[in-house]
């Protein structure tokens, strides 16, 4: 799909991914990301009805998995059929720094325009500054502020909506 660095490789998600994912997922938790609390045994699946392999690319590094990104639809409506939504971004502490966000984020986008897609949309928390930095060198703008949308850790944090308009090539 997608080499943006030597090394790395991207491809779509199987459930033979499951484990390696629902580690990874959870070794990267962090309140700068997410708004669910810390995940605690017994583990949900990492794969469930609302989350298929489908919906992922994963991020291979000198052969290691080493992060993933979630595409989706964000409805079912057909009004909103050209949209894609990235709804999670996760790369291994020992591949940061290496390009892999990024080449997941240029196939994310690759992916959309293959599916005809005219738009691609994500929500980031307003204090993630390092993950709101890298989605505008990828050519990211903020769209909408939700100011105060989350109470974390006794802070009221907001919730910031990023989109980007694909080209019509496909």
């Amino acid at each position: 799909m997608s080499e943006a660095f030597i090394g790395t490789a991207i491809r779509a998600a199987a459930y033979a991914d499951e484990a390696a994912l629902g580690d990874l997922d959870r070794r990267t938790w962090s309140p700068l990301h997410t708004v669910q609390p810390r995940p605690e045994p017994p583990y949900a699946p990492f794969f469930d009805e609302r989350h298929l392999p489908a919906d992922f690319l994963v991020a291979e590094l000198d052969g290691r998995l080493a992060g993933y990104i979630r595409l989706v639809q964000p409805t079912h409506l057909l009004s909103n059929a050209h949209v894609r939504q990235i709804q999670g971004l996760a790369v291994d502490t020992w591949a940061r720094g290496r390009g892999v966000a990024r080449s997941l984020l240029d196939a994310a986008c690759e992916r959309a325009r293959s599916e005809r897609a005219r738009r691609v949309t994500l929500r980031v928390l307003g204090h993630n500054a390092p993950a709101r930095a890298l989605y505008s060198s990828a050519g990211f703008t903020v769209e909408g502020v939700l100011p105060g949308e989350f109470l974390l850790d006794g802070v009221y944090v907001d919730d910031v909506l990023m989109g980007k308009t694909l080209s019509s090539e496909v």
